[in-house]
């Protein structure tokens, strides 16, 4: 039965059929050599046994060589056994490792019938660097080499030798092979198989399937190659009194490795102080055993690290490895340093000042020695010389109130051996010119360069101060440094100065026992760009041109000023276009764009140290057809707001018109009542205004609580009235009246309406009377009296007026309403009714 089978080769799975059992035996490859050389050729045969039933009885073989395509063979032949035979000849053999298929076709596919592997690679090459040490701890020689090239084939180390006399020359019983480890290349020799003070020699074997190599010999003694242990470091403790005689030392001993106690070895001690870029010193010719060893002349370190070695002395061998580290810490001496000091006083009250005193130590030699505190104090004859302490501290500042009585205040740095010379402490009185010019740049992130010009009067040296100028920084301590030269005009500052921080730098000249003014000067350490660029915003636009505007940002202090701005703007086509600008505009106007489009907008601030990008605006310009409506529909809108102001206006012209505006009851309230005679205009009417026509006689007001009250049309006189009416009698010409008249105080009582009751001319006879309505004064049952008609009525004397509707047409018809000679003697005090009147 035929089945499928599958074979994985590097990666690459090839699926083939599998025979049956019976022709298993079909196929047989044959490789000469089935190991070469790397790119060496590679012969190799396929038969296939005349007995395969199943086959062809002549079948076409191929051939296919790791992954690579299948390919016939050189040579395809019968042989008289019936066996058939195909050759094929690989010119280049690439791979260290693949396999050849010996494949026949069968339906659609190919039948595998027989695989080879095949191995290629390089003969070893011959190991070097041979070198052996004979450990006493673990009493075996031990010999390492290299290996060489790699093979690329399976290879085999082995550690050969022999016992020898006479300078290695010749051979004596042979030593057992010494076998690696896999892939190790050192092998051990125990001590059993060796021969001590007895040369030997040793050499090293390679061996693979292409060929076999050997090192170069090494003759030895293993005593000749003893490689020691190192020895055991320890500090010894000395007497107080020692050390504060011999400042700067170290005291030590060391005992040699146990096993190699009866050897005589040479030692080398090696120290190292525990400071940035130290180097190792070191001490040779050191014995092995030492009960006490010092170390002297070290410079003030906190600690030192000690190493030590040994190696057999004046017999060959190795140095031991370097012993374990010891730290020990050197005896101290006194600092040896000058203060230079500088103070601030504060005055707190009249009677107290606060002085903040600052010192820096300069070494006056290479070897300082060690500062473990500074201490300031003051001596008082009223102490009986005793010094009084002010500050007892490690920092480089103190704050203290200085006494009244305070003289003689010193200043020394301490450690355990002393104290150093003492520094006389001065305070300055701010006195002399102070310098000008000052000027502060940044020269890079950590460093500010600072520059000013001399005052009038040169000065013994300078004090530079610098602090970082901001509330979210610690201002605790400030940097500062006396420049002793008069003459120097300007410095770099180094200590101290961290990138982008805004500095606050001080200089203040020192004279003979004063110091001139303090001169101030704020710039960045460091130069960056804008921290953002001002907010661009759209004040107009047209169909073809925008303009922006932008508010600029207000200066800070110390800030770096701005050199010029770039507006960026691109359509929607990514057509990109730019302009830069003087630093002093604050507006742009974009021209030529194209109608009804957008664009993308961004303002770019730029400084000597970079440039900033403002948050994009996008715009959209107008489109000329939009503008024709909206122009259409603001003058539609304009004409239709003056449509109806002229209707409003009309209309109210046309009621004052017709009928005078009287107040409502509900609402108004008419305070006095005046016969009033127009300056413009005089009314000259001899029939109505003759002696025989008196005036109105009686004009009643009611309280605006109450309604009016009817009466029947035969009563006359006063009698018959209500009793909240209150009559004013009117006599004479009114100019007359109008001259004599005074209205009446009560101008804030509340008068509901006005009557006209009777007339001489028809006693006893209501002739016009008003009601609470808001409709116009002629109406009434009957037409208005004649002693006051209204002058239009004269052209109509026969005529019955009969009330109509207001007309919309004759609201522009009448006159003023003081056309009413009636309403020429009223006078409407208050809000609500005045516009009628």
């Amino acid at each position: 039965m035929v089945g499928l089978g599958a074979c994985t080769l590097t990666g690459v799975t090839l699926i083939f059929l599998l025979l049956p059992r019976s022709l298993k035996s079909c196929g047989h490859i044959k490789i000469s050599p089935p190991v070469v050389r790397l790119g060496d050729p590679v012969l190799a045969s396929c038969t296939i046994s005349p007995n395969c039933s199943k086959l062809d009885q002549q079948p076409k073989i191929l051939w296919r060589l790791q992954d690579e395509p299948i390919q016939p063979g050189d040579r395809q032949h019968h042989l008289p056994d019936g066996t058939q035979e195909s050759l094929i000849t690989l010119p280049h053999l690439n791979y260290t490792q693949a396999f050849l298929f010996c494949l026949v076709p069968w339906d659609d596919s190919f039948q595998l019938l027989d695989q080879a592997e095949l191995l290629a690679g390089y003969p070893p090459a011959s190991p070097s660097n041979l070198s052996c040490l004979m450990h006493l701890t673990t009493n075996s020689l031990v010999c390492q080499w290299e290996p060489g090239p790699e093979t690329h084939l399976p290879t085999s180390f082995v550690l050969k030798g022999f016992r020898s006399r006479a300078d290695c020359q010749y051979q004596g019983d042979t030593i057992p092979d010494c076998v690696p480890k896999k892939r190790q290349n050192n092998c051990s020799i125990p001590r059993k198989n060796l021969l001590l003070y007895q040369n030997m020699v040793v050499w090293v074997q390679a061996k693979n399937m292409l060929g076999s190599s050997v090192s170069p010999k090494l003759c030895l003694d293993p005593m000749d190659v003893v490689k020691l242990e190192p020895p055991m470091l320890q500090a010894l403790d000395i007497g107080p009194d020692v050390v504060s005689h011999q400042p700067g030392c170290l005291w030590l001993s060391w005992k040699p490795w146990k096993p190699s106690e009866f050897m005589e070895q040479e030692c080398e001690l090696r120290y190292q102080p525990q400071l940035k870029g130290a180097n190792w010193t070191l001490v040779s010719h050191l014995p092995s055993s030492k009960d006490q060893f010092e170390l002297c002349g070290l410079h003030q370190a906190p600690v030192y690290t000690l190493q030590m070695r040994c190696i057999r002395s004046s017999l060959p061998g190795f140095w031991s490895p370097w012993s374990p580290g010891l730290q020990l810490r050197p005896t101290m001496k006194a600092p040896t340093i000058r203060l230079d000091t500088w103070c601030q006083k504060k005055q707190l009250d009249p009677g107290t000042v606060s002085v903040q005193l600052f010192w820096k130590p300069t070494p006056l030699q290479e070897d300082s020695g060690q500062i473990q505190g500074y201490l300031l104090s003051w001596s008082s004859p009223g102490h009986q010389g005793q010094d009084i302490h002010l500050c007892n501290t490690t920092q480089l500042s103190c704050i203290f109130l200085l006494p009244s009585e305070a003289q003689n205040m010193t200043l020394v740095a301490y450690n355990k051996a002393g104290t150093s010379s003492p520094t006389t402490v001065v305070f300055l009185e701010n006195e002399g010119p102070a310098v000008t010019g000052l000027h502060a740049m940044a020269q890079d992130l950590d460093t500010i360069w600072v520059d000013w010009e001399a005052p009038s009067l040169l000065p013994q040296g300078y004090l530079i101060e610098w602090e970082v100028s901001s509330p979210s920084y610690n201002n605790s301590y400030k940097s500062w440094m006396i420049e002793p030269s008069g003459n120097i005009t300007g410095i770099l500052l180094k200590d101290n100065i961290n990138p982008f921080q805004l500095y606050r730098i001080t200089v203040a000249p020192l004279y003979p026992g004063i110091v001139g003014p303090p001169v101030n000067v704020y710039t960045y350490a460091g130069e960056r760009a804008p921290p953002h660029a001002p907010a661009l915003h759209l004040k107009h636009v047209g169909t073809t041109w925008a303009q922006l505007e932008w508010v600029p940002e207000a200066p800070r202090l110390g800030m770096i000023p701005l050199t010029h701005y770039t507006i960026f703007w691109a359509d929607a086509g990514d057509h990109s276009f730019s302009v830069t600008l003087n630093i002093s505009l604050h507006d742009f106007v974009l021209k030529h764009l194209e109608p009804a489009s957008l664009y993308h907008v961004y303002l770019m601030a730029t400084s000597r140290a970079g440039s900033t990008n403002s948050t994009g605006l996008t715009l959209r310009t107008l489109d000329p057809s939009d503008l024709n409506i909206f122009l259409g529909i603001l003058c539609l809108v304009l004409l239709s707001i003056t449509c109806v102001v002229t209707w409003l206006c009309c209309k109210r012209r046309g009621k004052t018109s017709f009928w005078s505006d009287v107040p409502d009851p509900a609402h108004s309230s008419l305070s006095s009542w005046l016969p009033t005679i127009m300056t413009e205009e005089t009314f000259q009417l001899p029939s109505f205004w003759d002696s025989s026509v008196p005036s109105i006689t009686k004009i009643t007001e009611l309280e605006e609580d109450k309604k009016p009250t009817h009466w029947d049309s035969e009563s006359s006189g006063n009698g018959s009235l209500p009793a909240l009416v209150q009559a004013y009698v009117l006599q004479g010409d009114p100019r007359e009246i109008s001259n004599q008249f005074q209205p009446p105080s009560r101008t804030g009582d509340q008068v509901l309406y006005g009557q006209v009751l009777e007339s001489p001319t028809s006693p006893g006879v209501m002739q016009y009377i008003r009601s609470n309505s808001t409709q116009p004064l002629l109406g009434g049952p009957t037409p208005s009296p004649k002693s006051y008609e209204n002058i239009w009525f004269n052209s109509r004397p026969q005529e019955t007026f009969v009330p109509q509707p207001p007309s919309q047409e004759d609201d522009c018809v009448f006159g003023p309403p003081f056309d009413f000679p009636l309403f020429q003697g009223l006078q409407v005090h208050g809000v609500e009714e005045q516009g009628g009147f």
